[in-house]
């Protein structure tokens, strides 16, 4: 199954733990596929993403930051 919802994150971040949860149950709904990517590990990533983080991104496009809203992501899901 290959991931329509991508998010970026740092271990130990609450609001990425959060997202993730909201991410894991909206997909399961879905039947869509994640992925969560840490950005720890990456020094582009990082310095694009660092401060925003979870960043999610549906079908390659940057959908969110800092909180997912499961009614906007399940809309996206279905566009």
């Amino acid at each position: 199954m290959t991931a329509r919802v991508l998010m970026y994150g740092k271990p130990g971040c609450h609001l990425c733990e959060l997202a993730e949860e909201t991410i894991a149950a909206v997909c399961a709904e879905t039947g869509d596929g994640y992925e969560v990517v840490d950005i720890t590990g990456d020094a582009r990533l990082m310095a694009e993403h660092g401060e925003h983080v979870p960043v999610t991104f549906v079908d390659g496009r940057q959908h969110d930051f800092w909180r997912v809203d499961p009614a906007r992501l399940q809309a996206a899901l279905r566009a």
